[in-house]
């Protein structure tokens, strides 16, 4: 009786997976989403949210995990306050009403172990759209100099602001807005 319980104790240790999921916690001080829009026709604008928090969670030898990211909608900034207060207003995210800019995933997909792409829910002044973001970059492994274990990525994707609710100024300032998400993050 005891050499059957030993031998089912293994034969289930063994067939548990060698790896497991990992939880990781994005670093607000390396993590910064910005996005692009074309004004007037004439140049590129570039802005950026200085405060973004949120969970990883990744299982790279079994291609899972979730990508769950808040943004602080009123830390935009774009150099310039007189357009930060702006783009806070009704106009455009209307910060009052809708404090947070969220992402998350639905299904993350990988080529081997390597991130190439998360699908999952944009949330834009609480109207919520399908979006893939595309992974440009993604590694994992110890930090240089604190050798605490570390994800970062680059990903990027294109939307429609006033599929967000967001019309103001179209076509003057560009409906489509490119949307790059640089994150780091600790394994928690």
């Amino acid at each position: 009786m005891k050499i059957r319980l030993a031998a089912a104790l293994t034969a289930s240790a063994l067939s548990l997976p060698l790896f497991a999921a990992d939880s990781y916690t994005v670093d607000p001080r390396h993590t910064f989403p910005s996005f692009e829009v074309l004004h007037l026709g004439f140049s590129t604008q570039r802005g950026r949210f200085n405060k973004t928090g949120g969970k990883i969670v990744l299982d790279r030898a079994a291609g899972t995990g979730s990508v769950d990211i808040v943004i602080d909608a009123a830390s935009v900034s774009t150099g310039e306050p007189k357009l930060e207060e702006h783009l806070r207003s009704e106009d455009f995210l209307h910060v009052q009403q809708h404090p947070t800019i969220t992402f998350k995933s639905t299904k993350l997909n990988f080529d081997g172990d390597k991130l190439v792409s998360v699908e999952g829910e944009l949330t834009i002044r609480g109207v919520t759209r399908p979006t893939t973001l595309t992974v440009t970059n993604f590694r994992c492994g110890p930090h240089p100099m604190n050798k605490q274990e570390m994800c970062g990525a680059d990903a990027t994707t294109i939307i429609k602001r006033s599929d967000f609710g967001v019309k103001y100024a179209i076509p003057a300032v560009a409906d489509e807005v490119k949307l790059e998400i640089n994150v780091e993050a600790f394994k928690s």
